[in-house]
């Protein structure tokens, strides 16, 4: 089985890519370089969705259906709304948002990523094998949590933007965010489709 290219995933990212387009025009001829330069991370950032849908096809790998969409719209509300309109400074939760959006939804592509690779031995009871399946679906979100600040400092170092605008503060806010996200997701997952059985044949 592969992985679903819809039409409204590529029209979506179609729609967000002329509009970081206009957005670069008009930036570069009012001078805004920080926006030009964040406008292009932007641009390069709409194309993950497709390389990782691609890796996962190559890698026989089946995402949630809509991992294109979610993504897409998740990378223009971060850096086009959050970074590029200010929607950072003008809500103080819109961060806090979206790590915990992050948080939650990486750990349910974690949970569909293993229920398609990992076959249950008849030997492992249901509970241990969605116990484990939980502690796995966690530390991904964690960890994907962690490569985004490292992606913000990078940014910050590289571009001189301000993504990590709180410091030290800021970053561990975020991550404890995305913990309480990933671990309420987890248990939430386990209690509602593992432990009932829903979660495999």
């Amino acid at each position: 089985m592969t992985n679903q290219y819809n039409k409204l995933s590529v029209g979506l990212a179609l729609l967000f890519e002329l509009i970081l387009v206009v957005t670069a025009i008009l930036s570069t001829v009012s001078g805004e370089w920080k926006n030009v330069a964040l406008t292009m991370l932007a641009m390069v950032c709409l194309m993950l969705p497709f390389i990782i849908t691609r890796i996962a096809d190559m890698k026989m790998v089946v995402l949630p259906s809509g991992f294109q969409i979610m993504a897409l719209v998740f990378i223009f509300l971060a850096q086009y709304l959050g970074e590029i309109r200010n929607f950072y400074h003008m809500l103080w939760w819109w961060d806090l948002l979206l790590h915990a959006i992050f948080g939650s939804y990486a750990v349910i592509t974690a949970l569909h990523i293993i229920k398609g690779i990992i076959i249950k031995e008849r030997e492992t009871t249901t509970k241990r094998f969605g116990f484990f399946a939980v502690i796995f679906a966690f530390s991904f979100s964690i960890a994907l949590g962690t490569l985004w600040e490292v992606f913000e400092f990078t940014g910050d170092y590289l571009l001189k933007t301000n993504m990590i605008k709180g410091g030290l503060e800021d970053t561990a806010t975020d991550l404890i965010v995305k913990i309480l996200a990933a671990f309420t997701t987890s248990v939430i997952g386990y209690y509602c489709f593992i432990k009932p059985k829903k979660f495999y044949p």
